[in-house]
């Protein structure tokens, strides 16, 4: 059996590929499935945070995501994942109900699953979404404005910024690149993460859609801290733990 006390670098190896399969560490049980103190795993953990691969959080550390793709890219993977997501988030959706519905491919998918039927008010910052919802008859369609960030798909200046800040939402669909119980919902793009941050101020209810692979996980800004969401859509695959991680923030959590 290798001496893990001896091989730091087989010992890191090793933490990454534990964080590859799992999402995250914790340092007591790396400890002592290694034979080392926790000290010294603290150690690997901040070696591994300076390369990038991890981010370190009370007790352990979770995975850091590499950035996303362009929305262009974005909406073409994970399909049908995420057309279920976008379908549960739909029927959370009351009729005569102010939403918001941020940019983001499930959320573009949520914005084609949503009834026609439904008489709704619809505040967006996507033009591609907006151009979706003014297909169903019964929408008030309200585009926020502004300069079109190309990477997210929307605007996410300071003129959309004043223009939500004066509407209040009955429910606001969040996108984000990765969530976890200790770093809650988090981005990669500055502005894009101040964006959905005046959002969330303005919603009664904060919902997020996720594809398994997010969660756990972190990325550069934090938008939300899991205590400031509500719901949780998920693929059913999420783990026990983490659901339970989550539920203790007062999350609900829907799966499909």
């Amino acid at each position: 059996m290798l001496d893990y006390a001896a091989f730091p670098e087989q010992r890191q190896a090793l933490i990454y590929q534990i964080l590859q399969e799992n999402g995250r560490v914790i340092c007591s049980e790396l400890a002592s499935r290694l034979g080392v103190s926790e000290h010294t795993i603290r150690r690997d953990l901040h070696e591994l945070s300076k390369d990038g691969v991890c981010k370190k959080v009370y007790g352990g550390a979770v995975i850091a995501l590499p950035e996303s793709e362009d929305i262009a890219v974005r909406k073409n993977i994970n399909v049908a994942k995420k057309n279920s997501i976008a379908q549960r988030c739909a029927r959370l959706v009351k009729s005569g109900s102010c939403i918001f519905i941020d940019t983001g491919s499930t959320n573009l998918a949520m914005a084609e699953a949503l009834p026609a039927e439904l008489a709704l008010t619809v505040v967006t910052n996507s033009p591609e979404i907006a151009a979706v919802l003014l297909e169903k008859p019964l929408f008030e369609v309200i585009m926020l404005g502004g300069a079109v960030q190309r990477s997210s798909g929307g605007c996410v200046g300071a003129a959309a910024i004043a223009q939500v800040q004066n509407i209040l939402f009955d429910q606001g669909f969040i996108g984000g690149c990765a969530m976890s119980p200790e770093s809650g919902l988090t981005g990669f793009d500055y502005a894009d993460c101040e964006f959905k941050k005046a959002v969330i101020k303005q919603c009664n209810e904060t919902i997020v859609a996720l594809t398994a692979e997010k969660i756990p996980a972190v990325a550069r800004y934090v938008v939300a801290e899991s205590s400031n969401i509500d719901v949780i859509v998920v693929e059913e695959n999420i783990s026990k733990e983490y659901a339970t991680a989550f539920q203790a923030h007062d999350i609900r959590i829907y799966t499909v």
